[in-house]
């Protein structure tokens, strides 16, 4: 008896050693810089803004906006030409499946999405969320109905959690971008 448990535990020392500690890829792939640049090459300046939202903008953006991944922060700035607005650019960090994604997103001052970004990716899988084709998919989106994860934005396997969590920080940022900066966009159009 104490051979055949001798036995199972060097095996299950052995298994432990082949497997592995899980690693993680962390990496950094464009600055928000180039994010912005990427967004609007024809701007010759981007502006932070602070986004303080009302109580019932809150709501409503929630209201719209539908489920959340838990966000750690939300950075916007104006991008204009020669002073005319161009639109906005948004950098956020949604979860993936362990750690935090950073990527950008933008909207023009008729309210269309642009391609979605991905600036730094901290997980071990689903990387692929960096490819062009799932990115584009975003681009010309202006309506939160057209912009449901698994029907309008397809999955990956292998990165659900990441394609599902960032199409959910982009439906927040179109309502947020349609509660809050919409009148000032139209105003400048």
């Amino acid at each position: 008896m104490l051979d055949r448990r001798s036995t199972l535990l060097a095996a299950a020392g052995f298994a432990s050693l082949v497997a592995g500690p899980r690693v993680l890829v962390a990496a950094e792939y464009m600055s928000i810089d180039a994010a912005q640049r990427a967004a609007f090459p024809s701007a010759d300046r981007f502006e932070e803004i602070a986004l303080s939202l009302t109580a019932p903008q809150r709501q409503a953006v929630a209201a719209q906006a539908g489920p959340q991944p838990p966000h750690r922060s939300l950075r916007a700035w104006r991008a204009t030409q020669k002073d005319a607005l161009l639109g906005h650019v948004f950098v956020d960090e949604v979860i993936g499946r362990e750690d935090f994604i950073t990527y950008s997103s933008s909207i023009d001052v008729a309210g269309k999405l642009g391609p979605v970004e991905v600036l730094a990716y901290r997980e071990s899988h689903g990387g692929e969320i960096r490819g062009a084709a799932w990115r584009d998919q975003f681009r010309g989106r202006d309506d939160l109905s057209g912009l449901r994860f698994g029907t309008d934005i397809k999955n990956i396997a292998g990165a659900t959690l990441s394609c599902e969590h960032v199409t959910q920080g982009v439906r927040w940022i179109l309502a947020l971008w349609q509660v809050s900066l919409r009148a000032a966009a139209s105003g400048a159009s």
